[in-house]
């Protein structure tokens, strides 16, 4: 075999690989392959070959001139897809399309400011795989004001999907606090964060009973929960689509006022709960009794109060002796820091009723144990003491807690109603993921109202596409398979997770030896796989190809586990 070049007149020359052969006294040659594409240090090197020349070690021949993350990136994309989320933005392809699906796969992998996002994708293959290899920050803002004008249908198209007719809604509202002073949604209310003082914005989520996540509103700061429930129940109803379901939330979102509200709507169920003071006041008129729970832990109990409702009284052990030890514990650190005042004003470093009493209130207060002492103060003595019939009162709603319900006993069982309100959690966890452990959509930078609400969309969004990759996964995760078990459950009792979870968190090893990982370090694991981009080193301007590291079998696992997920 040897190569031919034949020139063309006016252009590059024709590179052929050939081969010699006799018939009779004639020699002949055939064609086998043309190089014409490969560049001269490519052909000189097969030529070398041919000539029987020594072939050095491919370290030598080639260099990788770049290394690209990429097996996180293409596990998300992949999950994307499975979910048919480009079609569920928009049905048509466009720019911005691209560059909200590429935002969306930034949150879940690192969640940064948008011109912190246009530098990082470009350390993956995120950026050539979404195509937004030339997208600006600015670009960035613009497709989240066109994703917002959006929000309505695609909410809808998640509603028909995950939403069913006489089935469970759940719905809950939290804050994020707030960087800047000029977002008029920016408002001082109850922070959710323990940030007192600061601005924030509210936010209510709306999921299914699994808690996957179908829409999100977002309010002033100082918003109170039950105001934002009847809007949301319009939406469910009349943009929806769905006229009769369940709400759940708890027992600050759906109070006596907002159930009252519901009533008049018609169509809507209810589960929620009775706040404490609703409690004692059947404790005290005897409605609900000690003795109830001395063979169950659950009973169903009706009153006048609640008329057409059923009342679910469940108590948990456990539950009171942990309340009652907490209790304890900041009676006694109170009293311990009121002694300590009052041998400031017993020695005369502390002088005058209205000293006393500012520096009272700041130390009782620190606990929130006030209602539970009797303060005496005069201009130069101080003395305290506990109610213990208030104290009394208190202990005896320990572990006690009353479910309240319109839905009937023939579609829904008292158990059944206390596992519904229970899947609240569900919320909580969303909630956990958006705002700390996964998506960080605090703190909030945006300065205009309409940034704000597409940024807890995205968000949102990015959780969704989260929520079932950590359904997909939960055999390779520190989750609880075995979620079938729920059901049976006794649905008082602390929640406690499965043989199967805790025999995965005692050995934190597969059967196979491989790591069992949490959601973030399974990440972590599958962005070693990387895409590399290499070119030979005879020639700088020589052609280039990738090579994709070789998956393991715990990535190659994790591909197919999305792959299969029902969605």
């Amino acid at each position: 075999m040897h190569i031919d070049i034949v020139p063309n007149r006016g252009s590059r020359p024709t590179i052929l690989l050939r081969e010699s052969y006799r018939e009779g006294k004639q020699v002949k040659k055939r064609t086998l392959a043309n190089l014409s594409d490969l560049s001269m240090g490519q052909v000189e090197a097969i030529r070398a070959i041919l000539r029987g020349a020594t072939w050095g070690p491919v370290t030598e021949r080639f260099t990788v001139t770049q290394s690209r993350g990429h097996g996180s990136v293409e596990a998300v994309r992949l999950m994307m897809q499975r979910l048919g989320l480009a079609s569920l933005i928009a049905s048509r392809p466009c720019r911005e399309r691209d560059i909200v699906l590429a935002m969306v796969a930034s949150r879940i992998l690192a969640p940064h400011t948008q011109l912190a996002t246009t530098r990082w994708w470009h350390t993956t293959t995120l950026a050539e795989d979404f195509g937004v290899t030339e997208v600006s920050e600015n670009e960035c803002y613009t497709a989240m004001d066109w994703l917002l004008s959006r929000q309505d249908r695609i909410q809808k198209k998640l509603a028909a999907h995950h939403l069913k007719a006489d089935g469970l809604v759940l719905y809950d509202l939290s804050s994020s606090y707030f960087e800047g002073t000029t977002c008029p949604l920016a408002q001082r209310g109850y922070s959710r964060d323990g940030r007192r003082g600061t601005l924030q914005v509210n936010y209510g989520l709306m999921t299914d009973d699994r808690g996957c996540p179908v829409a999100v509103a977002v309010h002033e700061g100082n918003t109170a929960d039950p105001a934002t429930l009847l809007p949301e129940i319009e939406r469910v109803q009349h943009d929806f689509g769905i006229a009769r379901f369940v709400m759940v939330g708890d027992r600050g979102m759906i109070a006596s006022k907002a159930i009252d509200a519901l009533r008049a709507q018609g169509g809507i169920d209810w589960i929620t709960a009775l706040k404490s003071v609703a409690i004692r006041a059947l404790i005290e008129d005897k409605t609900l009794q000690p003795d109830l729970f001395d063979e169950r832990n659950l009973c169903e109990i009706s009153h006048p109060d609640y008329p057409g409702e059923r009342l679910i009284a469940c108590r948990n052990p456990p539950l009171a002796r942990l309340r009652t030890h907490q209790r304890e514990e900041l009676l006694q650190a109170t009293e311990e820091a009121l002694r300590a005042l009052q041998a400031r004003v017993g020695a005369g470093r502390l002088k005058g009723q209205d000293k006393i009493g500012l520096a009272i209130g700041r130390t009782i207060h620190r606990y929130k144990m006030a209602k539970h002492f009797t303060l005496t103060i005069t201009e130069s003595t101080f003395s305290f003491a506990r109610k213990q019939d208030a104290i009394r009162a208190e202990a005896a709603l320990d572990g006690i807690y009353i479910i309240r319900t319109s839905v009937s006993p023939e579609c829904l069982d008292a158990a059944r109603c206390v596992r519904h309100y229970k899947s609240l959690s569900q919320v909580e966890r969303a909630f956990r993921s958006l705002k700390t452990v996964d998506l960080h959509i605090r703190p909030i930078h945006h300065r205009l109202a309409d940034r704000v609400r597409a940024h807890i969309f995205l968000c949102m969004l990015a959780y969704y596409v989260e929520w079932h990759l950590r359904e997909a996964w939960r055999a390779l995760l520190f989750a609880d398979e075995d979620q079938a078990a729920k059901a049976t459950r006794d649905p008082v009792a602390p929640a406690e997770r499965s043989a199967g979870a805790k025999a995965k968190a005692a050995r934190k090893r597969h059967e196979d030896g491989t790591p069992i990982h949490s959601f973030q370090t399974l990440l972590a694991d599958l962005a070693t796989l990387v895409r590399n981009t290499c070119r030979t080193s005879a020639e700088d301007d020589a052609p280039t190809f990738t090579v994709t590291t070789q998956p393991t079998p715990l990535q190659q696992r994790a591909r197919a586990l999305i792959e299969t997920l029902a969605v």
